[in-house]
């Protein structure tokens, strides 16, 4: 799984992803959250890849997030 950044502007995307949920409520931003993770997860579409990602983006219980 590459970790490194990807993308030609991260800063941009990360910008974009809090524009599109600045006015949401906090269970319309964990909606948008989940249907954006589901719709990014759809084209990688390398299941391997994906559970990768579900459990490098999980919270380790004791360590500094």
């Amino acid at each position: 799984m590459n970790t490194d950044p990807n993308i030609p502007d991260p800063d941009g995307f990360y910008a974009a992803i809090l524009a599109a949920s600045e006015d949401l409520s906090d269970a319309e931003g964990l909606a948008f959250a989940l249907r954006l993770s589901l719709l990014l997860a759809n084209q990688i579409g390398d299941q391997a890849v994906l559970l990768d990602a579900v459990h490098a983006a999980r919270p380790r219980r004791g360590a500094a997030q």
